[in-house]
């Protein structure tokens, strides 16, 4: 069944090409659709296009077509081209005509719309709870070892004192960065596209402020072609932050590798973290984070590839548009199992306390060596040429006691105040 058919069939060929694999990506969309053809209904009957009897008979069959998406019960057979079609087949088999008018005054474009919108919505709710549990992790591991030292590295060569309160911290106060572009995206779909029908809005007298209530939207999207032209950037919006969080992710991941390396040592996974080698019996393989950070870098490339699929496209819709599902809907379920086994594995992180007893971590503390001298009236340029002096000749020897007390340094790390910042997002 097609909600556009005339009664002229479509060659088989055509019908597999356009309609892909939107079946099973329209599966993920089932219970927005469901809600929002229930918004409509009502409003319909308050605007007097149904009957009392007809907007509650429709109602009570799409909940019923809701309890069993939700059951995990329901399908889009091949005879169906999308979710659409199944859910408006399934009230005119029931209901009859009442059935058939449940596409009054709107059309697949401001359905697929809103349920985009409801979907990306839930979504991102999802996601920021999911960043939210990593950050209070962050948190709790960066107060357990706030005062253990972890060398600090520039161009990858041995650089200054951090610590893995600092490390730690460092990942969570980012992920506040990354909440902040998600509560962006999420206020941008937080809008109604509904009653723009095809994009051009009806000429029923509809009620879109109605729908916007009963579907729990921010605000409306009033004009209607602006409405239309949601689609795409909606999606480039939320790949965008869903990106941001991504590459948190992936540099964490890349951090811990290398950290795990034997050339570094500076952490470790126990054995139920980590894999092995079919032919060496050494190893210990960090592959969950590798595949989090293989995985992260493709959801940060999501951006340009919506951005390609919809850089020239005009006003108006376009069957383009079908195949931004393919790439967002996928990427979405693969962030948020990477938050999820992120979690699960950063807490089981053993760090070694015994870093600094090798020497050539006695470098780390030449800054500090040399502030010192500043500090005792010795300008700096001068006490820079001491230092150099002393490590040239091989007689330089540290302090390894730190006392940084500006705010953010390692001995005044502000976890409270990063705490609070993110409080502040609730």
């Amino acid at each position: 069944m097609k909600l556009w058919e005339k009664g002229i069939p479509t060659d088989q060929k055509i019908d597999i090409f356009t309609v892909g694999n939107d079946r099973e990506l329209d599966l993920v969309l089932a219970k927005y659709d469901v809600l929002g053809s229930i918004a409509h209904a009502k409003m319909l009957h308050k605007i007097n296009i149904l009957t009392e009897k007809e907007a509650t008979d429709l109602v009570l069959t799409l909940e019923d077509i809701l309890a069993q998406i939700q059951l995990g019960n329901f399908t889009i057979e091949d005879t169906f081209e999308d979710i659409h079609s199944k859910i408006e087949y399934l009230l005119t088999e029931k209901l009859g005509d009442t059935g058939k008018k449940i596409h009054t005054a709107r059309s697949r474009n401001d359905q697929v719309l809103v349920d985009i919108h409801l979907y990306l919505k839930d979504e991102i709710s999802e996601i920021k709870k999911l960043a939210k549990e990593l950050f209070d992790l962050l948190i709790l591991l960066s107060r357990k070892y706030e005062n253990i030292i972890l060398p600090g590295y520039t161009h990858m060569q041995i650089a200054m004192p951090s610590s893995f309160g600092m490390w730690l911290s460092a990942y969570a106060e980012i992920v506040i960065d990354d909440i902040i572009f998600l509560n962006a995206a999420q206020k941008i779909v937080d809008q109604n596209p509904l009653g723009s029908a095809a994009g051009y809005g009806s000429s029923f007298p509809i009620d879109r402020s109605f729908t916007t209530q009963e579907l729990e939207f921010a605000t409306l999207k009033y004009n209607s072609v602006a409405a239309q032209m949601s689609r795409g950037k909606s999606e480039k919006t939320v790949a965008f932050a869903m990106a941001g969080l991504a590459s948190t992710l992936s540099k964490l991941a890349m951090d811990i590798c290398l950290y795990m390396s034997q050339n570094f040592n500076f952490i470790s996974l126990p054995n139920h973290l980590t894999t092995g080698s079919s032919i060496m019996p050494h190893k210990k393989n960090p592959d969950v984070f590798e595949l989090i950070r293989a995985k992260c870098n493709k959801i940060q490339a999501l951006p340009y590839e919506i951005t390609l699929l919809t850089n020239n496209l005009p006003s108006g819709y376009h069957r383009d548009f079908q195949l931004l599902k393919e790439g967002l809907f996928p990427a979405i379920q693969s962030l948020k199992s990477c938050l999820e086994i992120a979690c699960f594995s950063i807490k089981d992180i053993q760090v070694n306390e015994t870093i600094l007893d090798d020497k050539k971590y006695n470098y780390l503390f030449t800054v500090d060596s040399l502030n010192e001298l500043v500090k005792q009236g010795i300008p700096f340029r001068d006490g820079y040429k001491i230092i150099a002096e002393q490590i040239e000749n091989g007689n330089y020897k540290p302090s390894k006691e730190t006392l940084h007390t500006h705010e953010g340094s390692i001995n005044n790390l502000c976890l409270d105040k990063i705490v609070s910042k993110m409080a502040e997002l609730a």
